[in-house]
C-alpha cells in the first residue's frame, strides 16, 4: 500500500488512504492533543484540532461505512483513494494472499484486479493477474496502469 502511494503522489496525484480497523474493539489514540482530549472526555463525540495545514478529526461512537469515509474524502477532492480491508465491498480489489489457505478469498471477493502472493502457490487460472509479493515492481506498474486508464476516481 505505502509502494502505492508513493508512486501515485510521485506522478502528482492526491492521494487519500482508508485503513480498516478489523477489529471489535476502539482505536487508540495515537497522538494525544490536550485540548481534544479534554474535549472528548467532557463528552464530545466528534473532535478536530486544525493549525498547521494539518487536520486531525476524532469521532466516537458512530459506525462508519465505506460509503460514508468516501462521502467525507469527497471534501479533500483526492484524485485517488486507497483502501485497506472492506474486503465485501463492490470496488476493485487487489488480494494478498499469505498462503495457500487464503486461496479461498478469491472465491469471496469479487471486482479483483490482481491477487499478490507472499509464497509461491500453485500455478491456477484466474481472469486476473497473480503477481509474487517480491515482484512489487511489476504489480505497482500494473496496478498503476490500470488506474490511469480509468477517467474517473477509483478506490482500491
Amino acid at each position: 500500500m505505502e509502494n502505492l502511494i508513493k508512486k501515485s503522489a510521485d506522478q502528482g496525484w492526491l492521494v487519500a488512504s482508508i485503513k480498516h480497523h478489523g477489529h471489535s474493539v476502539a482505536q487508540k489514540n495515537e497522538i494525544e492533543i490536550k485540548d481534544s482530549q479534554r474535549h472528548q472526555k467532557a463528552g464530545a463525540t466528534i473532535t478536530a484540532v486544525e493549525g498547521g495545514g494539518s487536520l486531525q478529526i476524532h469521532s466516537k461512537n458512530q459506525s462508519w461505512s465505506l460509503g460514508k469515509l468516501l462521502k467525507l474524502y469527497e471534501h479533500f477532492s483526492p484524485d485517488i483513494i486507497f483502501v485497506e480491508g472492506f474486503k465485501k465491498e463492490r470496488y476493485s480489489k487487489v488480494v494478498l494472499l499469505r498462503d495457500e489457505k487464503d486461496i479461498a478469498l478469491l472465491h469471496e471477493v469479487s471486482n479483483i484486479l490482481c491477487a499478490i502472493t507472499w509464497k509461491p502457490l500453485p500455478v491456477m487460472k484466474f481472469g486476473f493477474p497473480i503477481f509474487s509479493l517480491e515482484d512489487q515492481a511489476s504489480y505497482v506498474e500494473f496496478i498503476l496502469q490500470k488506474l490511469s486508464d480509468d477517467n474517473e476516481s477509483t478506490s482500491i
